[in-house]
């Protein structure tokens, strides 16, 4: 039931574990305790409560308990979630500072998110890579760029790529099997670089990544800025 999905997100801690798990990587329950400012025991009941309701899941490795989120279909839902509830207003310059990073590049799960994860998509679709004419799909011309730049795509059953909605932007970005590889793609090659939260640091290498996609030159810019903190490459 819909109040049922609502009661998981309504405690202010879970919903705090979720948005760090969002970033698609595997937490320990302590790295949760911190990032929701908890105590560990008390994060460890929070997270069978998810795991009940079927948003995560837990991995054991070692001596180490690991928690992820069930699937991208429980990463866009908090991420449409998120958009309703709408951004909480930074209280401290630290926060200010970490708000700004999320705007501007931070991941959605497995796949890009942000002004960056738009603006490929704006790309992508305004020089024919992407076609929406009849429901969104990678052209000819897409998969050979793609394939240029050294992103794979493999048979999945997933959709090849769709819109998600993105929260801060409030417009759409791309999820899907394509996206998600060339997230892949982007960090084993360093032009982009995951920060501790779901923010990713922008190397000024993803620039000409950037134009093969489509995305205006003056737009790149204000992604990959000098002396925003992006990373060397």
């Amino acid at each position: 039931m819909l109040s049922d999905v609502a009661a998981v997100l309504a405690d202010p801690s879970r919903a705090t574990m979720c948005l760090a798990l969002i970033d698609g990587r595997a937490w320990t329950v302590g790295e949760l305790a911190r990032a929701a400012g908890i105590a560990p025991s008390t994060a460890s009941e929070h997270v069978a409560v998810l795991t009940a309701a079927g948003f995560v899941r837990t991995l054991k490795e070692g001596r180490h308990r690991y928690v992820r989120l069930e699937g991208p279909d429980i990463a866009e839902l908090i991420e449409k979630m998120s958009q309703y509830a709408g951004p909480e207003p930074p209280k401290t310059l630290r926060a200010s500072v970490r708000a700004r990073r999320l705007a501007a590049a931070r991941t959605c799960y497995d796949h890009l998110a942000g002004r960056l994860g738009v603006a490929i998509r704006d790309g992508m679709l305004a020089t024919g890579l992407l076609d929406d004419a009849d429901g969104l799909h990678i052209t000819r011309d897409g998969r050979a760029v793609l394939a240029g730049l050294g992103v794979e795509l493999h048979r999945s059953r997933r959709p090849v790529v769709k819109d998600c909605l993105d929260w801060t932007e409030r417009r759409e970005h791309l999820s899907g099997a394509m996206p998600s590889a060339l997230l892949d793609r982007a960090l084993t090659a360093g032009w982009l670089v995951r920060d501790p939260s779901r923010a990713i640091r922008v190397a000024d290498s993803f620039a000409p990544v950037l134009d093969r996609l489509g995305v205006d030159e003056t737009r790149a810019r204000r992604i990959v800025a000098p002396g925003a903190e992006s990373a060397s490459g």
